[in-house]
């Protein structure tokens, strides 16, 4: 293992403390994750937010081998006071990532980067390493996981006891999870091996069939021990680093199989087959639900498959030394028979809001009879002069790093993202003031963020965007620059809670440009811009569309689709007629989102980029709160 000093801090919260965890439940699942991968890598510091906590106690009995220091929430660096925690900040104050999810994924990284041997370390981040990199505002899972189960849990400690009879909402999501197929990237071969074993078991279960006939006439002798799961076989082999069992080799008759009738596989973990992050988030809650759960009396015999769950983690190899470094006494539950499938499916009732949509996707028709729809209410796609149609910044006399050619992009479209950026900063600077704080949304490479930070040295900006990569990026440019008024935050932006000035984005992607107007007009901010991916538009758990009430009073939600899958056809290699029915979609879409920010006492404009060329997606919208 290489040797060195923590040169990134870790910042985790402390409400108070119960049993044998600490409050919030994101701090102890973070401590839980640093003990399994035994790292040291980091300086942590527990913030507290509660008056009520026994320093001394958390301290001695809840935090095992890792050294931590006690912080009030003043005291936290300027760039963490503005996102939630779980935060990690860099040695120089300026790149911070926040959010539970993007925190643990980074200590599985800096780990195995420390000690290439915990190889055990990086495939918690699953098949592609991806799991949790979706962010929950888009990701049913993430959420899940990341956000509420561990708020389910905490709601159901705190209730009282006559409103903690009922098993939270999120629990019973999660039993119904476990209890749907799995879908791995070789599941065609893993399923053809279950029904090789489960006709080989048949077939040794039948008196005088302990020999299987082969289509050649000869006699295999099949194996009178049951054979284990084939699921926990994969599982199990991968996690004592063994190549998974073959001992049978698959018939010719298994191999003929259509993929359809194969049999499904079973959970044997959170995300399938495999021990992964998922496992480590979910076992500190799910730990603690079953153990008040306990104290309460409560029957778990409705939660058979995350009873199976909690006792297969505890096999999984340094879980259980984890959990005693963590105080965590894991319970041994006693095995659980399925309930009943109606009962289930009275038990697994959830709100609306945690379904998954029903709506139809399948569109069929144009988008023609919905504008006319709209035309026939007086509605019609409306643009805003363009304030100042030829302000260009002087590229020529501006060091290259600033360039967007710099982000590693063809000459034609750095060129199309210098008149992006025309458009966008030539807005921001009308609006900007000196000591303003501008936000740049999915700020990506950078390309807007840095130019502001360049040509508005009065002015911070910050950037945040989920792709590490791409801010890792940004953050050279920035250094090459040697900028002093900017900040790098790697972070979903449901975790930014800080105050700011103006809001910026280029192509926020489909829903994202909803989430940016709504930070902005909760903090009162000024807006600039640009959507994109329209056809990514759908109704999520924050946001449903149409947006406004205008609209609403006469669109569907199938027609608003219908509009935003229209409006995504401007490609160039379209024909003129149907990218202008493209532009007219795309203008009735923005209109929605400005009413609907006009409904909270904005003043809104919908304009097109110059030129139009710029990009497909060529429509902005300038706000500003009245």
């Amino acid at each position: 293992m290489k040797d060195s000093i923590p040169e990134e801090h870790l910042y985790l919260g402390l409400s108070h403390e119960y049993e044998d965890s600490i409050f919030p439940l994101h701090t102890s699942i973070s401590l839980f994750l640093l003990s399994y991968c035994d790292c040291k890598l980091f300086k942590i510091f527990l913030v507290l937010t509660g008056e009520d906590v026994d320093n001394q106690f958390v301290t001695k009995n809840l935090l095992g081998d890792l050294e931590v220091h006690l912080i009030s929430r003043c005291q936290l660096p300027m760039v963490v006071q503005s996102c939630c925690l779980p935060a990690v900040v860099a040695k120089d104050g300026k790149f911070c990532r926040a959010g539970l999810a993007v925190v643990l994924r980074h200590i599985i990284q800096k780990t195995y980067e420390a000690d290439p041997s915990k190889k055990y370390v990086l495939e918690l981040l699953g098949f592609k390493k991806t799991c949790l990199k979706a962010c929950a505002e888009v990701s049913q899972w993430t959420r899940l996981c990341e956000i509420s189960i561990p708020l389910a849990v905490e709601g159901f400690l705190t209730a009282s006891p006559e409103h903690c009879q009922a098993v939270p909402a999120d629990i019973l999501q999660l039993e119904r999870k476990l209890g749907e197929p799995v879908r791995v990237h070789n599941d065609d071969k893993i399923r053809r091996q279950k029904l090789q074993q489960q006709k080989a078991g048949a077939k040794a279960a039948v008196p005088g069939l302990s020999k299987e006939v082969t289509e050649e006439g000869k006699t295999a002798e099949v194996d009178d021990h049951p054979l284990p799961s084939l699921e926990l076989s994969v599982a199990f082999s991968k996690l004592h680093v063994q190549e998974t069992s073959n001992a049978l080799r698959e018939a010719p008759v298994i191999r003929r199989t259509k993929t359809s009738d194969l049999p499904p596989l079973d959970h044997i973990f959170a995300e399938g087959l495999y021990f992964t992050l998922a496992d480590i988030v979910l076992l500190p809650c799910i730990h603690q639900f079953l153990v008040h759960s306990k104290k309460q009396g409560k029957n778990l015999g409705n939660l058979p498959l995350i009873s199976s769950w909690y006792r297969r983690v505890q096999e999984v190899p340094g879980i259980k030394k984890a959990a005693d470094k963590c105080s965590m006494q894991l319970l041994q539950l006693p095995e659980l028979m399925p309930a009943p499938e109606e009962q289930l499916q009275d038990f697994s009732s959830v709100p609306d809001e945690l379904e998954e949509e029903h709506e139809d996707n399948h569109f069929i028709g144009g988008p023609r009879p919905t504008m006319t729809k709209l035309m026939e209410s007086g509605i019609e796609a409306k643009f805003s002069p363009h304030p100042c149609p030829n302000w260009t910044i002087d590229w020529s006399n501006l060091p290259s790093a600033v360039s967007p050619g710099e982000g590693k992009m063809s000459s034609d479209r750095a060129l199309r993202k210098q008149q992006q950026l025309n458009n966008l900063v030539a807005a921001v600077t009308k609006l900007a003031k000196p000591g303003d704080v501008i936000v740049d949304f999915c700020s990506g490479g950078g390309h807007v963020g840095i130019v502001l930070a360049y040509m508005l040295p009065s002015c911070q900006v910050v950037l945040i965007e989920n792709k590490e990569l791409s801010l890792i990026r940004a953050k050279d440019r920035s250094d090459e620059l040697g900028l002093n008024n900017i900040s790098f935050i790697q972070a979903n932006l449901d975790y930014f809670n800080g105050t700011f000035n103006i809001g910026v984005a280029l192509h926020a992607c489909g829903v994202a440009t909803d989430m940016v107007i709504e930070h902005c007009i909760k903090a009162r901010a000024a807006f600039v811009i640009s959507p994109c991916c329209y056809g990514f538009i759908q109704n999520t758990v924050k946001f449903k569309y149409p947006r406004s009430n205008q609209f609403k009073e006469i669109l569907s939600y199938k027609e608003h689709m219908i509009l935003c899958r229209f409006a995504d056809q401007t490609a160039v290699q379209l024909p003129p007629e149907r990218r202008l029915v493209g532009k007219q979609c795309m203008g009735l879409v923005d209109l929605d989102r400005a009413w609907a920010a006009e409904g909270s006492n904005y003043s809104v404009q919908v304009i097109s980029m110059e030129p139009e060329s710029c990009s497909p997606k060529n429509n902005m919208f300038v706000g500003t709160p009245t």
